[in-house]
């Protein structure tokens, strides 16, 4: 089980400690870094000022949102990155919901399975830089058809000679056929609010999309599950679930729309839809202290690693024998050095 640290978003500001965490993850041995974006601060910027005080964790978008960037800014933003860091990037996207694809960028949310192909193909074509990049549609024409086009528009090449035209793709999935596109497209998948109660599930969807995949294309051969796991080792484990339960209500009940809650879902899939209706009903309500005293325990000890060092080792297990092959740690220093310790 290989281990990574996940900064998360950011509050008002960067989040304390941030830096103090990453350098012990890259002493401990924790093998790549990732931040995170939502509509706040960017994936990127963070990715590049840290990244530049390490030297051999690799640096992970967990996620750069693909309505954020045009497919030719985002592979710039890989490309210009991976030289600076000496080819240390793993490029993690994901569609993210409507309510921030359409309030935050205003860009509209349609088809987003067939978008997220497109996206990925074309990232992939500038990365090859075998030729001027075109692009059909209908999402992301290259050049630009629309009827206010100019008709000026040229098929360009990346001045830019990538250092890693393979440089890995991850694609952020929580869906069945998200997460089946991302062993069919991806070099790696992103799930959120994994749980190993879900492992059956989740390895027939990426054995669907492993059946799916180009022939050039290795297929499980170094394909990575990367999940982000919160981890707060403690004496109590009803203290230590505590401090996961408000994340917990915040995408149960206010990441998303009560109609399209992607994040919920993942949640009902686990056998929490009572629950979870309790939760959202709450959190929509502006009760945001009930919604979060109402997240169960047990569904915390189902998505984070909670409590007394001993039992944190013995729920590890469940991880070890899952899909998953890197885990994200998210947490303080003292998580990092326990995790580390525990599967060291």
């Amino acid at each position: 089980m290989r281990l990574g640290y996940a900064t998360g978003y950011w509050g008002k500001g960067p989040p304390p400690g941030a830096l103090e965490a990453i350098l012990e993850a890259e002493r401990l041995g924790f093998e790549s870094v990732w931040t995170a974006e939502a509509y706040g601060s960017d994936a990127f910027t963070p990715l590049a000022w840290w990244g530049s005080q390490t030297a051999t964790v690799r640096l992970g978008t967990g996620i750069a949102q693909m309505s954020a960037r045009t497919p030719a800014a985002t592979a710039m933003a890989a490309m210009t990155l991976d030289h600076l860091s000496g080819g240390r990037v793993i490029l993690g996207l994901g569609v993210s919901g409507p309510q921030v694809v359409e309030g935050w960028y205003g860009q509209p949310y349609p088809k987003p399975l067939a978008r997220t192909r497109e996206y990925f193909a074309i990232v992939r074509d500038i990365l090859a830089r075998s030729g001027p990049v075109t692009a059909p549609g209908p999402h992301y024409p290259l050049p630009y058809t629309g009827v206010d086009a100019t008709g000026l528009g040229k098929p360009l090449r990346s001045t830019v000679h990538p250092l890693r035209a393979d440089l890995p793709i991850y694609l952020a999935a929580e869906g069945p056929k998200n997460v089946a596109l991302a062993a069919e497209i991806a070099d790696g998948w992103l799930p959120f609010l994994f749980s190993p109660k879900a492992n059956a599930d989740a390895a027939a969807q990426l054995e669907a999309g492993f059946r799916l995949r180009d022939p050039a294309r290795s297929a499980r051969e170094g394909f990575e599950v990367a999940v982000q796991i919160p981890v707060v080792p403690h004496a109590d484990v009803e203290a230590a679930a505590d401090v996961i339960r408000p994340l917990v209500a915040l995408y149960v009940g206010g990441m998303g729309a009560r109609e399209a809650n992607f994040h919920r879902n993942v949640i009902d899939r686990l056998g929490y839809a009572a629950e979870c209706d309790r939760i959202q009903e709450l959190y929509l309500a502006g009760h945001t202290s009930e919604a979060i005293a109402a997240v169960p325990t047990r569904l915390v000890e189902e998505i984070a690693l909670v409590g007394p060092p001993e039992k944190i080792r013995d729920d590890l297990a469940a991880w070890e024998e899952s899909v998953v092959t890197t885990l994200l740690v998210q947490g303080d220093v003292h998580a990092l050095r326990a995790v580390a310790e525990l599967l060291g």
